[in-house]
């Protein structure tokens, strides 16, 4: 394979207007995708545009069997198809919710899905499901046409999306599962898990699997039960005495989620991860976490002592936006905390996260919403 093609000399948000050199092409095709570049006109991120345009034809020059272009031109269709329907929304938080499609709307689970989505959408949540039946169908019940969006996958052997999202402008229809599993975890700021099958599963597992490995940025992870339900409960002795006992995963990791058989306590779970932490980023070694108010020189010393483990021995700091942050207008009115962190401990992080939040005085009146 030729090396992944980027644009040379271009940098970050659109970089030189012409460039003529992809890296793994032939000039004279860089050229002409750079005047294909030119033609397209002004854009923003401009080295990313070129970049997937490069790649296409070095994808070409490779020689791919049919399938594999019939592979690559299907799932960029269906992400470029669910970027431009999630676009409009971006500004909106939105919570997924996995579980079963075979749970039926007279089992006490359906019931405890769609009163989560309805409260969730009360808050001012949207709610995003795989479309189908079941509980996927419970929270799109739930949280109403208006605060839903469904990615549905097209089966051979079940029906089309739920009614309670078919035709609307808010569904995306996909043929792979990859692409789908994509879409239900890129948009949202958090997630709700059900009891399900090989498929909640699966979709359970990676999800802990991106932010356990720091791929994903940390959220909320909550897996929800009915009230005396064994589900999770199961799930979690599976995971103590075959995982954790192993060293296969960390007793740390456990800090990743949360299982409850109360909506109220998924709620406050899920809301209260934005109670004072805003979002992340890496500057170079540093991890800057953003905040709504960052703790006091006491509060932060203890922090410090705290999560020394996860910490370099100059321990967690305030900040300014640092400069990268200021020459992009990056959530400059937020406070910050910036620390050396060793990148692996991410349960240690999350509880670092929850730490942060319980600097803040509560507010009861107010719910806290992630501003994206």
């Amino acid at each position: 394979m030729p090396e992944q093609p980027t644009p040379s000399g271009q940098a970050r948000g659109g970089g030189r207007r012409r460039s003529a050199t992809f890296q793994g092409l032939p000039e004279h095709l860089g050229e002409l995708v750079d005047e294909l570049l030119a033609a397209i006109g002004p854009t923003e991120n401009r080295d990313q545009v070129g970049a997937i345009l490069a790649t296409a034809v070095a994808l070409a020059l490779d020689h791919p069997s049919r399938l594999d272009l019939k592979i690559t031109n299907a799932a960029l269709a269906e992400m470029t198809e669910a970027f431009r329907v999630f676009a409009p929304y971006r500004h909106v938080p939105k919570v997924t919710m996995f579980g079963s499609a075979r749970t039926r709307p007279e089992d006490p689970l359906y019931a405890q899905a769609r009163t989560l989505a309805a409260r969730l959408a009360a808050e001012g949540w949207m709610v995003v499901t795989g479309a189908g039946p079941g509980i996927m169908a419970a929270g799109l019940e739930g949280a109403g046409r208006e605060h839903s969006f469904g990615i549905n996958i097209r089966l051979p052997f079940e029906q089309g999306a739920s009614p309670h999202i078919a035709e609307d402008p808010k569904l995306v229809e996909m043929k792979y599962f990859f692409t789908r599993k994509l879409m239900l975890m890129k948009e949202s700021a958090g997630y709700a898990v059900l009891p399900g099958g090989f498929g909640t599963q699966d979709e359970a597992f990676e999800l802990l699997t991106l932010v356990q490995t720091g791929k994903a940025d940390p959220a909320p992870i909550v897996l929800v039960d009915v009230p005396g339900g064994t589900y999770w409960r199961s799930w979690q002795r599976f995971v103590d005495e075959e995982l954790v006992a192993d060293g296969l995963v960390s007793a740390g990791d456990r800090a990743l989620y949360r299982i409850t058989d109360s909506v109220e306590d998924a709620v406050a779970e899920l809301l209260g991860f934005y109670r004072n932490y805003h979002s992340r980023r890496f500057v170079g070694s540093r991890l800057v976490l953003r905040v709504r108010r960052a703790p006091d020189d006491r509060q932060l010393a203890e922090l410090s002592a705290q999560f020394a483990d996860i910490a370099d021995a100059s321990g967690l700091q305030r900040s300014e936006p640092l400069p990268i942050e200021r020459s992009e207008g990056d959530h400059l009115e937020l406070e910050r905390v910036v620390f050396r962190f060793d990148r692996i401990h991410q349960g240690r992080l999350r509880e670092l996260i929850d730490a942060l939040n319980a600097t803040l005085p509560a507010e009861p009146d107010r719910a806290r919403l992630p501003t994206l």
